[in-house]
């Protein structure tokens, strides 16, 4: 659901962001926990599958299942399932492999890598200082990775294939975001959701043969938890647009990092690097400055388009 002026309300959607961070937090955390023996692809089954009946209940609530989930191009929603799908798969994996707060920071090169790849495939202007935003974020971004492409002293071998393949599914997420750009000029934002949460499960099922297990109870446990808190954090982001505009909620996206540590420490011990705290500043600042200049471009637009002789 678009972010109209006539709903406007900023408290209500700061509420549903925050709570949005919150969850998709906490589901990071319970895939993780269950890393050690589920794979990544499995870990993405149970996620996609346990998030669509939410997703359904909340729309058969709205009163818009059957509308909502009407769609005019299959075939976008498959491209974008199948990049949101590797996406999220190798972001899972690289949750086995390393502390959940450098994930996190990593996870941060998603928005800056849109920047990149919507003027590359939609033609989306890029201005200076969306540029310098964009180079100085990935700058903090190879602050968090050097440690780990130290294969040695500092670093092992599968701290080294964490950090390669969580920044892959940080650039697939980018990629699944332009993906999700083209079809929000035919489709609905229910649609988008619901069948990406189908074709995910669909296709997660591909890496049956690279070694499924039976879960434990315990296990079985945090996977579906992992799911329906999965579906619950896709609606309240939603929601937090549908009240608020971008600029004003999107800033709640960096709270994710005081919670990742937070919820590193205490649950599996994890004490972030310097390099991590050092590189997740730079590239929130980052982050931050390009929300900020759009939000001055909106304003200076406004204020033209209310002053005709300008």
């Amino acid at each position: 659901m678009p972010f109209h002026p006539a709903a406007r309300q900023p408290l209500r959607g700061i509420v549903f962001k925050l709570a949005a961070v919150v969850i998709f937090t906490a589901m990071s955390a319970l895939i993780k926990a269950a890393s050690d023996r589920v794979p990544p692809g499995e870990a993405v089954f149970f996620r996609s599958l346990f998030a669509t009946p939410v997703i359904l209940a909340w729309l058969l609530w709205q009163g818009n299942l059957v509308q909502g989930l009407r769609t005019g191009d299959p075939l976008g929603h498959l491209w974008r399932g199948l990049v949101g799908t590797v996406a999220m798969g190798l972001g899972f994996w690289g949750l086995g492999l390393l502390p959940l707060p450098e994930v996190t920071a990593i996870g941060y090169a998603t928005p800056l890598l849109v920047v990149v790849f919507g003027a590359m495939f939609l033609g989306e202007p890029v201005r200076k200082v969306r540029l310098l935003a964009v180079a100085l974020g990935l700058a903090g971004v190879l602050v968090v990775l050097s440690p780990r492409l130290s294969v040695g002293a500092h670093a092992s071998t599968a701290e080294a294939l964490g950090a390669v393949v969580t920044l892959g599914g940080a650039i697939f997420a980018a990629l699944a975001q332009v993906f999700v750009r083209r079809l929000t000029m035919t489709e609905g934002t229910a649609a988008i959701v619901f069948w990406f949460s189908v074709t995910a499960t669909l296709l997660s099922l591909v890496t049956l043969p690279f070694g499924w297990v039976v879960p434990t109870m315990p296990e079985a446990t945090l996977l579906i938890l992992a799911g329906l808190l999965g579906g619950m954090a896709q609606i309240c982001l939603t929601s937090a647009y549908r009240f608020g505009e971008a600029g004003l909620v999107a800033p709640f996206d960096y709270a994710s990092m005081l919670l990742a540590i937070a919820i590193g420490y205490a649950i599996f011990g994890e004490v972030p690097a310097r390099t991590t705290l050092i590189g997740a500043a730079i590239i929130i600042g980052a982050g931050v400055l390009i929300i900020w200049r759009e939000h001055r471009l909106g304003l200076l637009r406004t204020r033209g388009a209310s002053a005709p002789d300008s």
